[in-house]
């Protein structure tokens, strides 16, 4: 497994979801937000970070959620790794520690999201999408008139998770040094495409959905979504709306890697509970934005091996006489040339 695909399932796992699969359980009294306390028997884990970091206080452990799993299972890093992976999808049984929203909160994600201007050629965000990620312009002017994308800081761009109600409610946040999501906000759902659409494509990036309408060409029936790499129950709850209308068809097109097949599987149990149809859509590289600069590196090499092929030579024929046609005794520079003895 890629490091990258490592630092995403470290993002994604809490060490509370191995710990409360292994048997453990919580110790509410004595947990607060920064410390949650799990007790199994006489075990003892501590786990801070917002779910990314634990420790035993009975002994020197401690780690991140790799760590963890190889200390319960007491087993290999592969295998630890492969386990944390199972739990991509895991709902933690209690509610997450995380402070109640509010109204005051949902204005503020949309005053950021309203002070910050739509990309334009030639600005940040338009650069890092069309240069570095190679979205065309066309699917950059669409999501721009849907009034999905933003100009982040320092040349990143800003991709808006919107709820059924079309409000901004956080954003996935990409840029040549820097990927995140909003502090404070909520990932739910990017959209990009018509609303009543019949064909939904789930993604786990903005990105990867802008790639995929770019490599399937205009669409006027299908919609690009990403969860944002997250899945919570809002997530559920909104896939299970959308696919409420008879004659759906959901395409499940994450990542080509397991955890993509796990989210995949996930999106399935969502068509089943709803009855509509479902596929999968699995990109021949790791995401759809590589299947698309993979694409782009073709058609480049293709019009380069195009210019470089050698032009057809004249046939010799061509440079003959023609027949019943004498050549003229004579060069260019000089007077009629003379037979020697005349």
């Amino acid at each position: 497994m890629k490091r990258e695909e490592l630092e995403a399932l470290r993002a994604r796992v809490s060490c509370e979801a191995l710990l409360e699969q292994a048997g453990y359980e919580l110790d509410a009294k004595e947990s607060t937000r920064r410390a949650v306390k799990y007790r199994r028997g006489g075990s003892i884990i501590i786990v801070t970070h917002d779910g990314r970091g634990w420790f035993d206080p009975l002994s020197d452990e401690k780690g991140d959620v790799f760590g963890l799993a190889m200390f319960l299972a007491q087993t290999t890093f592969p295998a630890a790794v492969d386990a944390v992976a199972a739990l991509v999808v895991f709902q933690l049984s209690r509610p997450e520690w995380r402070p109640s929203r509010s109204v005051v909160a949902d204005e503020a994600i949309a005053d950021r999201w309203r002070c910050r201007r739509s990309p334009w050629p030639g600005s940040g965000a338009w650069r890092y999408l069309s240069w570095q990620r190679l979205i065309p312009p066309a699917i950059i002017r669409q999501a721009i008139r849907e009034d999905i994308l933003r100009e982040g800081p320092f040349g990143s761009t800003w991709a808006a998770h919107v709820d059924s109600h079309g409000r901004v409610i956080g954003w996935e946040e990409r840029g040549p040094e820097w990927r995140g999501f909003s502090t404070g906000g909520s990932k739910l759902l990017f959209r990009l495409g018509p609303s009543d659409a019949n064909r939904l494509c789930i993604t786990e990036a903005a990105i990867d959905a802008m790639s995929l309408a770019a490599l399937e060409g205009p669409r006027e029936q299908t919609l690009y979504l990403s969860t944002g790499g997250g899945w919570s129950p809002a997530t559920d709850a909104a896939l299970a709306e959308l696919t409420l209308r008879p004659g759906l068809t959901l395409v499940a097109a994450t990542d080509a890697n397991s955890q993509g097949d796990i989210y995949a599987e996930r999106l399935r149990a969502v068509a089943e509970a709803s009855g509509c149809d479902w596929q999968r859509l699995r990109p021949p590289a790791e995401d759809w934005n590589e299947v698309l600069k993979t694409k782009d590196k073709e058609r480049r090499e293709k019009k380069m091996a195009k210019k470089m092929r050698p032009a057809a030579c004249v046939p010799a024929a061509s440079r003959e006489a023609s027949p019943g046609k004498s050549r003229p005794l004579t060069r260019p520079d000089t007077d009629a040339a003379t037979r020697e003895g005349s």
